[in-house]
């Protein structure tokens, strides 16, 4: 049976993510995004589920990082899933859990609750963990610590904790952006895929070197054909101050055409071009009968 490997532990939001994407497949999890990459890299699972963009966030940058200058694999299917952010307690604590001297959770989820923190818990001390389902395991297996977690309610149940206040994201419309990751290229099957489908093709760009108007070559060789960028953003080469090289979204599937003419008139500008790769974009919704990953109804 293949098997999928995802940012663990159980019940964290890319568990969730790697359902709806692949559901027939055996769900690994892993401690670090990494340690997620390397299971595919070596074999110990076909595929891995990795969490790359927060709209409130921004780029996961370990996930981008990691893949960039240590696992380059195929990036093969995305799913956009609504996040809710919960401060989750031990049952005894639930009344009181204003009064918590600690706050576990990933650095981005951290991040996206700052203001609710700030407010209510400004005293506390944050320790950040690989995952927020991590931080609600900790929490329960600890029930000792005077400590809260930020998590979903899926950890909630997986861990027995109470949701002691809900929904406490500084924002409403919390998405984030989970890949499907592949060693090799491979198409992606699953039964709501359609014609209709949108597709994304993901680039590495590397500039020839640093004179005016070098960007704006690269995102002319797009312009002209009319092809869409969705995302551009610049990374560090990590060879020294200055130095970055582009990843650009383009909202089209890779062809035998467009695709291929976009690479060649880069290459002739002198520009190192990788293909990341071309991929079918699903939301939330369009996978799963429930509104959300969390499923706690509205107040």
């Amino acid at each position: 049976m293949e098997k999928v490997g995802y940012l663990g532990p159980k019940g964290s939001f890319t568990e969730a993510a790697a359902a709806a994407l692949v559901p027939h497949l055996k769900r690994v999890p892993y401690a670090t995004i990494p340690d997620t990459m390397d299971a595919v890299a070596e074999g110990h699972v076909d595929r891995a589920v990795v969490p790359m963009e927060n709209a409130i966030e921004g780029t996961v940058n370990i996930t981008l990082d990691y893949f960039i200058h240590h696992q380059r694999m195929n990036m093969s299917a995305e799913i956009t899933a609504p996040i809710e952010q919960h401060l989750l307690v031990t049952s005894e604590r639930r009344e009181a859990w204003k009064e918590v001297t600690k706050v576990y959770s990933h650095p981005q989820a951290v991040a996206q609750c700052h203001q609710f923190l700030r407010e209510w818990l400004p005293k506390a001390e944050i320790s950040y963990t690989n995952s927020t389902a991590s931080a609600a395991k900790y929490v329960a297996e600890h029930p000792e610590e005077n400590a809260a977690a930020i998590a979903n309610d899926i950890a909630a149940g997986a861990y027995s904790l109470a949701l002691a206040e809900e929904r406490i994201n500084d924002y409403e419309h919390n998405r984030t952006r989970f890949l499907l990751l592949t060693k090799e290229e491979k198409s992606f099957e699953h039964e709501l895929l359609t014609e209709d489908t949108e597709y994304k093709t993901s680039m590495m760009i590397s500039l020839s070197s640093d004179f005016a108007g070098a960007l704006h070559q690269v995102l002319a060789a797009f312009a002209w054909r009319r092809i869409n960028l969705v995302r551009i953003e610049s990374r560090p080469t990590k060879t020294g101050l200055g130095h970055y090289f582009f990843i650009v979204d383009a909202a089209i599937k890779k062809d035998e055409v467009l695709v291929p003419s976009v690479v060649e008139e880069l290459k002739t500008l002198g520009c190192g071009v990788h293909i990341l790769g071309s991929y079918p974009c699903f939301s939330w919704e369009q996978l799963n009968e429930t509104p959300a990953v969390s499923s706690v109804e509205k107040k």
